[in-house]
């Protein structure tokens, strides 16, 4: 069975910095692309940033790129989103999600089929 627990979100002051981590178990890592989404209250769920199998392939959504970095640990079954220069504008729940393969688009929620519970991101002063 394939779990997938974020960790790390919390409030932060605007333009401070959160990094999340993404524990996943029940799956072989190295198979899977992992992807980073969001949802605001209100607003759909949208891709944020994905890393391939083998992280040969790097993935950011426009309004993320430049400030936020995923990286994925193969020793620890852990991916990471290190979230820089944080805006009132990134509020949201963070998920982590689980493909196995890849695609193209790379951040497509209908094509992860594992996901986490979620964990709050709040930017406010």
């Amino acid at each position: 069975q394939v779990q997938l627990v974020e960790s790390g979100g919390g409030l932060v002051q605007p333009g401070g910095s959160l990094r999340l981590s993404c524990a996943a178990s029940g799956l072989t890592w190295r198979y899977y692309t992992i992807g980073w989404f969001r949802q605001a209250p209100g607003r759909e769920r949208e891709g944020v940033a994905s890393i391939t199998s083998t992280a040969s392939n790097i993935y950011y959504a426009d309004s993320v790129k430049g400030r936020f970095t995923i990286s994925r640990d193969y020793t620890k079954n852990t991916a990471y989103l290190q979230m820089n220069s944080l805006k009132p504008e990134d509020t949201a729940v963070y998920y982590c999600a689980a493909m196995e393969g890849s695609n193209w688009p790379p951040l497509l929620p209908k094509d992860y089929n594992a996901w986490g519970q979620g964990t709050q991101v709040t930017v406010s002063s």
